[in-house]
């Protein structure tokens, strides 16, 4: 029987699944292992179930047993995992695409509504008790006749256009090629990123983080926007300059944020700590039970299907 190392606690199905497949090195205590007691513990194994929270960069990665013929991604993205220098040891990277898009554009719908209607606001004032109604309460911006502009137009962009268009507002999209009419579903091309800004009065970030993509959102690309857009984000941190982006709140040039990632993760910038109008959440856009599952189990069937056949339709390397 195979042997795989899992480097963070799954929910119970799939620990159990795991365990059915392999000979599976568990982590019980859900410890967060650091590089070097990671290459340790996968000494004579052929397989590790990473989580976005490992960090396997090139010299982790050239340091790894050469027992270890896979590296499965507990997610969609893989930024965490070095490819090339796992390609040149001969190490496949998998990923669990498809699974978790639902859930992830129903928490991007909800950083557009929070972010929008004052959610932070108006919760805080729900539990101080100190709020009277009036006319002019917390009055936020209607989603109904906005113009959304999705950035990355993927699986995630495709169905939070479907849901954001249910709610009446008009898509826009900048994606690295044009879709398929029946793919847009009358959404409105772009083919530059400052095209669509200038149009978005409201911004979903949805598309990998990669170098081209870091800090795309800067000082200067904020001033592309409408005065007054929201921005929100369920791809990666790294894609948002924080600094530029708090800046840019506290000047009112950007109305409100809706963020479910942010750069240095569970650390949040204390500066969002400052303005009312930023609506963050703790990286929850795959966090249901249904999900979760899902993904775990695509992960484990990845290794499975790899060190069968020495291939994987979900191989991103």
């Amino acid at each position: 029987m195979k042997k795989i190392i899992i480097t963070r606690r799954l929910l119970k199905e799939s620990e159990e699944k795991a365990l059915k497949t392999f000979d599976a090195k568990l982590n019980g205590n859900d410890e967060l292992y650091s590089q070097s007691k990671l290459i340790e513990l996968s000494e004579g194994y052929d397989a590790i179930l990473t989580s976005l929270t490992d960090k396997m960069d090139e010299e982790t990665i050239n340091k790894l047993p050469s027992s270890v013929k896979v590296i499965s991604n507990f997610a969609v993205g893989f930024g965490n995992i070095d490819l090339e220098a796992a390609k040149k040891r001969g190490i496949a990277v998998t990923n669990t695409p498809e699974v978790l898009s639902d859930a992830t554009a129903e928490i991007g719908i909800l950083l557009i509504l929070g972010a929008c209607r004052r959610v932070p606001e108006g919760t805080q004032s729900a539990k101080e008790s100190n709020w009277k109604w009036s006319a002019d309460f917390l009055i936020g911006k209607q989603l109904t006749g906005s113009r959304l502009g999705i950035l990355g137009m993927g699986r995630i962009g495709q169905k939070i256009a479907k849901i954001a268009k249910a709610l009446g507002m008009i898509i826009h999209y900048h994606n690295r090629s044009k879709l398929s009419e029946e793919k847009e579903q009358g959404a409105i091309y772009h083919d530059s990123i400052k095209g669509l800004f200038e149009v978005s009065d409201v911004l979903s970030i949805c598309c990998p983080a990669t170098k081209e993509t870091e800090n795309l959102i800067n000082k200067e690309t904020l001033e592309y926007f409408p005065t007054g857009a929201v921005i929100t984000n369920v791809a990666r941190g790294d894609i948002v300059d924080d600094e530029a982006l708090i800046d840019a709140l506290n000047r009112r040039k950007i109305y409100a944020t809706g963020l479910d990632v942010y750069k240095g993760e569970p650390n949040l910038n204390p500066g969002y700590l400052k303005t009312k109008s930023a609506f963050i959440l703790p990286h929850l856009g795959s966090s249901t039970k249904h999900t979760r599952t899902a993904m775990a189990n695509l992960a484990i069937d990845n290794i499975d299907e790899f060190l069968k056949t020495g291939n994987c339709k979900n191989k991103v390397n």
